[in-house]
């Protein structure tokens, strides 16, 4: 039995700003099931407002920190809450505050929080308790590896990137405001081009790093998707692997989801067509068993291509569709997309913010799952999409690449296609396979089996956390 770490700045039911989240509620759940012993450290923000009692207080930096301690809902796994009030007891989520604007001292807030986890992980508190493992995630646990490499018999460290576009950077003054040591001030270390780079603490001092689909490993060695640490990347590539994340397959089931009005699975596909209508009820869209839905749960920033969406949306409104939209995010971009809502009020719809419920019930009500993005390191929508019978229409890139299977004849022919797969980022690209999704949608036959195909697949974490587990082992 391996004591594992887990050391991420969201982790759902507690706090969710995105797909980490999912994965910090999840991957620690299917360990513990393969009889590991996982405690998950996370900083006690103000949203969370699950009960949770005092365990320890930690001294770091000339700060009092507590330790409270609770558990992930519906599971065995505890986890450690941090609480220091002038840092986290404020509005907002983890990383901007409730205007949407980044923490002021967000350098600040992550670099108490992973003294601490350095401080749980070396079994220095009155938790009782070291670790063997310490699983970091993203920028914001990035200084963990950075730290734990000064100490003298120090737990192995993994670092797995979610996403290399965030990364944490600050001017130099701030490494000297945190007061970290100067050993670790070189650009072999936490330096980036005169810049403090929180990932690159992660990356540098890392035993083993992590990505979160084979594909977008490969794809961070290169300019294209590096953002300047491609470099750093193939140097490590004998320590950096892909292992793609699963998804919550008791959450995400369409059989049991009690957000759905109607249950259904691969043997009942008739019973979707009840969500169909119940989406376009809700929403305020004509009801109509034979418009195609289009749906689309996103962050809405260039990333997942919303401009490219909105470029063709003129185009699209000349089909028989009808486009339901629910996210959150730049804010011309929710400008643009809630003024076509306006002009097309039978056509689109749009929610601005994110809305648990109707998430499910978008996957279960539309026929079709829009998910164009420029790069995508995993992605877990277009998993749920085909778990409820709903085809994705993805662009060939990270983890969109390694779970789709285009629908081509010889996909059709064996069976195994399930999406829609497209190569090129730009708006002519997306819309001919939004064309070629349309002619599909008409041949009932060919639909249907790639609905089947998309809901026979086990996305479930159980073979993903086999593979951490022989990652853990293998260190």
């Amino acid at each position: 039995m391996n004591k594992v770490l887990f050391v991420t700045s969201e982790a759902h039911p507690l706090i969710k700003t995105g797909g980490l989240a999912d994965v910090a509620g999840s991957l620690p759940k299917a360990l513990t099931e393969l009889s590991q012993d996982v405690r998950l450290i996370i900083p006690h923000y103000q949203a969370i407002t699950q009960d949770a009692h005092y365990r320890c207080t930690v001294r770091v930096d000339n700060r009092d920190v507590n330790i409270l301690e609770t558990q992930l809902p519906e599971t065995n796994v505890p986890v450690w809450l941090v609480e220091c009030p002038d840092l986290y007891n404020t509005p907002g989520n983890p990383y901007v505050d409730e205007n949407g604007e980044p923490w002021e001292n967000i350098a600040e807030r992550f670099a108490v929080y992973c003294r601490i986890a350095v401080e749980i992980a070396m079994g220095r508190t009155e938790l009782d308790w070291n670790a063997d493992i310490v699983h970091c995630n993203d920028w914001q646990s990035g200084l963990v590896p950075a730290l734990l490499s000064l100490e003298e018999q120090a737990p192995k460290t993994v670092f797995t990137i979610h996403n290399l576009a965030y990364q944490g950077l600050f001017p130099p003054v701030t490494y000297h405001a945190l007061n970290l040591p100067g050993q670790l001030w070189n650009p072999n270390g936490l330096e980036f081009h005169e810049m403090l780079s929180f990932i690159k603490g992660g990356l540098t001092y890392s035993d083993r790093i992590t990505t979160v689909s084979p594909t977008y490993a490969l794809e961070i060695q290169t300019p294209e998707f590096g953002y300047g640490l491609e470099g750093l990347l193939s140097h490590r590539q004998d320590i950096l692997s892909g292992i793609i994340n699963g998804i919550d397959m008791d959450d995400w089931n369409p059989k049991t989801d009690p957000n759905l009005p109607q249950s259904y699975d691969v043997s009942s596909l008739d019973k979707k067509q009840t969500n169909k209508t119940e989406l376009q009820k809700q929403l305020g869209l004509p009801v109509n068993a034979e418009t195609p839905v289009l749906g689309v749960v996103s962050r809405l920033v260039q990333q997942k291509s919303v401009d490219l969406l909105i470029e063709i949306i003129p185009e699209m409104m000349t089909m028989p569709i009808q486009l339901i939209l629910l996210g959150s995010g730049d804010s011309n971009l929710e400008r643009e997309l809630n003024s076509f809502s306006r002009l097309y009020p039978d056509k689109i719809s749009v929610t601005i913010g994110y809305d648990e419920k109707l998430a499910h019930l978008i996957e279960a009500g539309a026929d079709v799952f829009l998910m164009p993005s420029r790069f995508e390191p995993c992605g877990l929508n277009q998993m749920y999409s085909q778990r409820y019978g709903t085809i994705p229409i993805v662009r060939y890139t990270g983890g969109l690449a390694d779970t789709v299977i285009d629908a081509l004849p010889e996909t059709l022919a064996d069976n195994t296609a399930s999406g829609i797969v497209f190569n090129e980022a730009t708006a002519g690209s997306f819309q001919e396979a939004m064309k070629r999704c349309l002619i599909l949608f008409n041949d009932k036959k060919s639909w249907q089996k790639m609905q089947k195909a998309g809901m026979k697949k086990d996305f479930s974490w159980k073979n993903s956390a086999k593979q951490y587990l022989d990652l853990y082992q293998s260190m």
